[in-house]
């Protein structure tokens, strides 16, 4: 069974860093995009980056150049370390990957999502 389990959130204050962290684990064979999305309350959720097995980023302009993904293939995690926080970055922080797994004989590619986890800034 595929899962996704995400660590490194907290309470911070504004100006501070953090750096999250998200690893795949399961009968993996492949993961093509990672990504991390936010839903801060009564919100949607939204894209905060993301970024392909080749290393390819798409990082929204409301935290570029405050935020940055990178990925270790070989471990299948995913990072992200948020400098320059701002109150406004409060919100849940989830990780997604799209996943090719074994089943037996058969391979099979689903989107995941982690729990999720709180990153908290105050001003």
């Amino acid at each position: 069974q595929v899962q996704l389990v995400e660590s490194g959130g907290g309470l911070v204050q504004a100006g501070g860093s953090l750096r999250l962290s998200c690893a795949a684990s399961g009968s993996i064979s492949s993961i093509r995009t990672m990504g991390w999305y936010r839903q801060a309350p009564g919100k949607q959720r939204e894209l905060v980056a993301s970024i392909t097995s080749g290393g390819r980023t798409v990082v929204p302009d409301s935290v570029k150049g405050r935020f940055t993904i990178s990925r270790d293939n070989a471990k299948n995690t995913v990072y992200l370390q948020m400098n320059s926080l701002k109150p406004e970055d409060t919100a849940v922080y989830y990780c997604n990957a799209d996943i090719t797994y074994s089943r037996g004989a058969l391979y099979y590619t689903a989107n995941y999502w982690g729990q999720g986890t709180q990153v908290t800034v105050s001003s």
